[in-house]
């Protein structure tokens, strides 16, 4: 038997804001995901990329099956079960007893209670032979705390300077289409939806019904509470925009728990949906980097590496608390997953239009309300090379020099100025970052369409021949706290919002030349 040695970036500490009240007990079951990594380094997609085929992606980026087998041996001899095997998301689950797994992974969980939530906790780092350490990426699943939060914000009176989806289409000057042939993932832990709710705002927009299906993953379940200022509004706003700009697409709800292995097994189902092929996944949730370990940031950077090698667009929510990210040390905080350098991070901005067309639009930063849009700079994430010319700031409380920026890009998010949706039988007007990232995997939908392929991770081209041809609204007025908007790339709206004719047209240029 070899010694063991900590998995690196795996340390934890339990919430500050929770309490001990005990212990998991000795044959309490508990799941852990172990990812392992590439068999092969990936390369980085460029301008001209073509998607790889699946089968070739998995022969090729998938798990090592030494490691694999290392795996199978070290659950044997640790008394756990396989429960299942994913070469090509190089996943491992096992399912053991507590004592069994505490022993295993050298660590030593506790329950907590946050509020009204009891949840398992660890604290130090997850320990594991050192003939696995190499091929081990992380261990999700021991810790099963709140991994991330939802980004948006209900108005709480009416207002006057709303817009319903499909206005924001005409605004946005997005090309026709309906995003047929198209399907779209949206990734949720927790809530739910009424279909009575989604067949009267479909009405109310004179659109047929949209495609929605509901797929379980980790036992979670499509399950409406009722409280439209939870879970609920996030499910249902993402369907709405998403279904609105693309009534066309196959929308693909994606329902897991709210832990940091839940997202990642949603993530992994989304992206290796072999039936339904997403080619544009949305997510709305999210937590600061200082919430998340190192080897959770990097097991969902390879899942979203793994996206664009397979040409699936990744659109993520940048949050809706300024550049603190919520965090109370008084630093700036970027927003993770929306600091993986492989999505598109959605920023907010506040819009004013007028028969179809932006009168101003200036960053979101509602100090009546406190929302405001997330941006910054990555304290885990490089920057990388699409954004080497956009004078990032340098990053603070890290070894890196450089860092990824965020956002890449925004829309209208301000509540003030927000959607009008219909959730739990209650029309309401409802804004954030949340309803910036379904927007664009709309736009993205009618593009894929009018292409007829996918644009997949597209930051090259977003970085160079998009923003040469001056297809995004620049935002160069506001801040979020510790960052202004500028001319061009800024930490509070990225490059800008969408004229997403100009974009079609930009990508079309290029692919004549």
């Amino acid at each position: 038997m070899s010694s063991s040695i900590p998995l690196r970036g795996s340390q934890r500490r339990h919430p500050s804001n929770s309490s001990y009240v005990g212990q998991p007990m000795p044959d309490d079951l508990i799941q852990v995901t172990v990812v392992l990594n590439r068999s092969n380094p990936a390369s980085q997609p460029n301008e001209s990329h073509h998607p790889l085929e699946y089968s070739r992606f998995a022969e090729n980026h998938g798990a090592d099956p030494v490691a694999i087998t290392a795996v199978e041996a070290f659950a044997s001899e640790h008394h756990l079960s396989v429960v299942d095997i994913h070469p090509a998301a190089r996943t491992v689950v096992l399912r053991g007893r507590y004592t069994d797994l505490s022993n295993a992974f050298g660590v030593e969980l506790q329950l907590r209670k946050a509020g009204e939530s009891v949840f398992r906790t660890r604290q130090g780092p997850i320990y594991v032979p050192e003939s696995l350490a190499e091929g081990v990426a992380a261990v999700l699943g021991l810790d099963e705390r709140p991994a991330a939060s939802t980004y948006h914000s209900i108005y709480p009176r009416a207002s006057d300077s709303s817009y319903n989806p499909r206005q924001l289409t005409q605004i946005y000057n997005f090309p026709s289409g309906t995003g047929k042939a198209q399907t779209i993932a949206l990734i949720e832990l927790g809530g739910g939806y009424r279909n009575s709710d989604l067949k009267q705002y479909w009405k109310q927009l004179g659109l047929p019904n949209v495609s929605v299906t509901a797929v379980s993953v980790g036992g979670m379940h499509n399950s409406p509470t009722g409280d439209a200022r939870g879970a609920d509004g996030e499910v249902v706003l993402d369907i709405e925009v998403a279904g609105a700009v693309a009534p066309g697409a196959r929308l693909v709800v994606y329902f897991a728990p709210n832990t940091d292995q839940g997202f990642l097994d949603a993530i992994n189902a989304a992206i290796h949906d072999r039936s339904r092929k997403p080619s544009v996944l949305s997510i709305s949730w999210g937590a600061a980097e200082s919430e998340w370990t190192p080897q959770a940031m990097d097991a969902f950077n390879a899942a979203f590496h793994d996206a664009a090698l397979l040409g699936i667009s990744v659109c993520v929510a940048a949050g809706d608390n300024g550049s603190t990210d919520g965090e109370s040390d008084g630093a700036d905080h970027a927003d993770f997953p929306a600091s993986s350098p492989w999505v598109l991070a959605c920023g907010g901005t506040r819009l004013l239009a007028s028969n179809g067309k932006i009168e101003s639009e200036t960053v979101w930063n509602d100090g009546t309300n406190g929302g405001a849009t997330g941006g910054g700079v990555s304290s885990h994430f490089s920057c990388p090379d699409y954004q080497s010319g956009c004078n990032i700031p340098a990053p603070h409380g890290t070894v890196n020099s450089t860092g990824r920026g965020i956002p890449d890009i925004s829309a209208v998010a301000d509540p003030s100025t927000g959607y009008t949706v219909l959730v739990d039988g209650v029309e309401m007007v409802v804004g954030g970052t949340s309803a910036v990232a379904p927007l664009w995997a709309g736009l993205i939908a009618l593009i894929n369409e009018q292409l007829g392929k996918n644009l997949g991770w597209f930051h090259p081209a977003l970085y160079g021949t998009i923003a040469q041809h001056k297809a995004l609204n620049d935002i160069a007025s506001g801040t979020n706290g510790g960052f202004s908007a500028r001319g061009g790339w800024d930490a509070c709206t990225g490059l800008g919002s969408p004229n997403g004719q100009a974009i079609l047209n930009a990508l079309r240029s290029a692919t004549t030349k």
